[in-house]
């Protein structure tokens, strides 16, 4: 009689510790995807946080340089109605070029990201440019861009606008 309550204790607690890696198991899964997708919003919304910053009429060369941080090696910026492909170096020389011109003058108060829909190393992004006009507040166009990402780092964003 004791060794039968001893096999059902032991079966009793086989059973509890398979229960509980099962569960260990698809929480690990689930941790990983949001994980995953949590990451890949951070990058999104620094991206624009610098951006914004950037616009700013006291912007400074590093915060430009702190987007670029955000990009790899690699980096292309597409945007077919806007001349097409741009390497990171292009890129670069052209939000240098628009802050000594004088382009950032605060006129950019937010970006409001509409919607976001997340894929494997991607996400399709719908915003909208909050600008300030004569004392107003002003909802731009909604624009749609694709960020793709590489190692944790934006690879390339081609825009849809």
């Amino acid at each position: 009689m004791e060794l039968k309550i001893k096999i059902m204790k032991l079966k009793f607690i086989i059973l509890i510790t398979l229960l509980f890696s099962g569960l260990n198991l698809a929480q690990a899964q689930e941790n990983k995807l949001t994980t995953h997708k949590d990451s890949l919003n951070h990058v999104l919304n620094q991206y624009y946080k610098l951006n914004l910053k950037v616009f700013q009429k006291n912007s400074t060369l590093k915060d430009i340089d702190n987007i670029f941080e955000l990009f790899t090696d690699d980096f292309t910026y597409v945007h077919p109605k806007y001349g097409g492909v741009y390497a990171r170096e292009d890129l670069y020389n052209g939000y240098k070029r628009n802050q000594d011109n004088g382009g950032y003058d605060g006129s950019v108060v937010d970006i409001k990201i509409e919607n976001t829909i997340y894929g494997l190393n991607a996400i399709t992004v719908s915003k909208r440019f909050i600008t300030k006009e004569n004392g107003k507040m002003v909802e731009g166009d909604e624009q749609m861009a694709l960020f793709e990402f590489k190692n944790g780092k934006i690879f390339r964003i081609k825009e849809y606008w």
